[in-house]
């Protein structure tokens, strides 16, 4: 019977908690740079926005990945 990888489980577990702070600030600053739409730092705050959900959605896929590795694998 095989056993699940507790190391490669907890490196999972910090992907998918490092990504929530993300998922949480991503649409936060997406928000608020479509509320300032005249100041001159738009752009640069919406591509930070855009930025910080994709590296959001990658880390919730790796961090699923790498969990599911260490309870099949």
């Amino acid at each position: 019977m095989k056993h699940t990888n507790r190391t490669v489980l907890a490196k999972g577990i910090k992907h998918l908690a490092g990504s929530l702070p993300l998922a949480i600030a991503g649409p936060v600053i997406i928000s608020s740079s479509f509320q300032n739409q005249d100041k001159p730092l738009f752009i640069p705050i919406l591509i930070l926005g855009i930025i910080a959900m994709f590296s959001a959605i990658y880390l919730i896929f790796r961090g699923i990945m790498i969990v599911m590795k260490a309870i099949f694998d």
